[in-house]
């Protein structure tokens, strides 16, 4: 018997939240929603799959992520799961979510800005607010912060350090 176009939704309303919800090991704060990670979930004929891509190709995160997202989704119930990962088109900073923006800052880590590709942001031109004062007098201190997506910075208002997440 075919399923009916609500429980068919509901299904995937329910894969979507489940997958999700899934944190980044990285930045705990963020969900693979908050960082645009999470590309695709369908659900059909009773299996899910999730479609993943990751915010560097060489992401030591990703497999992590994966695994996550197949256990969250198996906890709601489903299954037949697949993670899928794919690299095209790569993932941008662009995809990330407003919300994943506040919450980066609210974390101490100062969002993107500007959009990727752009020339400022390929050099490191660009105005990093302190996450902690809001001051735009910082400097970057190493192109290389806690991983490989983020810049270390310093303001010179508070003297503190912190990380940003660069710009691609």
């Amino acid at each position: 018997m075919p399923i009916a176009t609500a429980d068919r939704e509901e299904l995937q309303r329910r894969a979507w939240a489940a997958a999700a919800a899934v944190t980044d090991p990285e930045i705990p704060v963020l969900t693979i929603e908050d960082l645009g990670v999470l590309r695709a979930v369908r659900v059909e004929d009773g299996r899910v799959e999730a479609v993943i891509t990751p915010t560097y190709s060489g992401c030591p995160a990703m497999n992590a992520i994966a695994l996550e997202v197949e256990l969250a989704l198996r906890r709601a119930g489903f299954t037949d799961v697949a993670v899928t990962t794919v690299l095209q088109p790569a993932w941008s900073t662009d995809w990330l979510s407003e919300e994943g923006r506040r919450k980066l800052a609210a974390y101490g880590i100062a969002p993107p800005v500007g959009r990727a590709g752009g020339r400022r942001a390929l050099f490191g031109e660009t105005e990093v607010l302190c996450p902690r004062c809001g001051s735009s007098d910082t400097e970057r201190i190493a192109e290389f912060g806690s991983t490989a997506c983020k810049a270390l910075y310093r303001c010179r208002a508070c003297k503190e350090p912190f990380d940003y997440f660069k710009c691609h």
